[in-house]
């Protein structure tokens, strides 16, 4: 068997264009998340939480690729919730009073006992404290409209308003800012970067 990329699977939700802004319904998912508040440019809570992230789902990625039904499948990217409880903080880009939630998608063939022992295997091995605020958990997002994003996330601004203007002309904003990191931004020229700005909508 070869290995399973859902980004190919899901190519609807995880492969749009940057010309356009699209509108896709969004099934349940199911991911691994962690919640958290504060930039993420400068908070040590916020690296800790992609860590752990990572570490979890990459251990269990192993776990399967070695285990008896061998499955190798590709870790899906980063994703993002964004909020602040005063939007005026959000629009003005007071990172410092934004709340958060990373998550990572988890394939259905990954059982949750499979997540279980990649945690558990993560804290013995690394230590990573925040790999205890860790939960799994199902996202339903349904309607919303999405496109791409390529340049650093410093001048998403208005790659977001075309999403939200889309969303204007037709409905009404509902749910949280949604991000998806479709680059390494370690290694990657933010030029370059490719981020997936989605938005729920009624």
């Amino acid at each position: 068997m070869g290995k399973i990329d859902l980004k190919k699977e899901l190519k609807f939700l995880y492969q749009p264009s940057a010309k356009a802004v699209v509108e896709v319904e969004v099934p349940s998912l199911r991911f691994l998340m962690i919640d958290g508040a504060g930039d993420p440019n400068t908070s040590p809570a916020y690296a800790a939480a992609v860590e752990a992230l990572f570490s979890v789902s990459y251990t269990a990625k192993f776990m399967l690729k070695k285990g008896k039904q061998a499955i190798d499948y590709a870790v899906m990217p980063l994703e993002g919730l964004w909020w602040s409880d005063d939007l005026a903080s959000f629009a003005a880009d007071d990172r410092s009073q934004w709340q958060w939630t990373m998550m990572i998608l988890q394939p259905d063939f990954v059982a949750d006992a499979v997540i279980d022992a990649a945690i558990a295997q993560v804290r013995r091995k690394k230590a990573l404290p925040a790999v205890s605020q860790l939960r799994l958990a199902s996202f339903d997002e349904g309607r919303c409209a999405q496109t791409l994003h390529i340049g650093p996330f410093s001048e998403e601004g208005p790659t977001i308003q075309r999403v939200h203007d889309h969303i204007a002309a037709r409905s009404t904003l509902t749910g949280k800012h949604h991000e998806i990191y479709l680059s390494d931004i370690r290694r990657g020229d933010p030029a370059k970067w490719k981020t997936i700005i989605r938005q729920p909508m009624k």
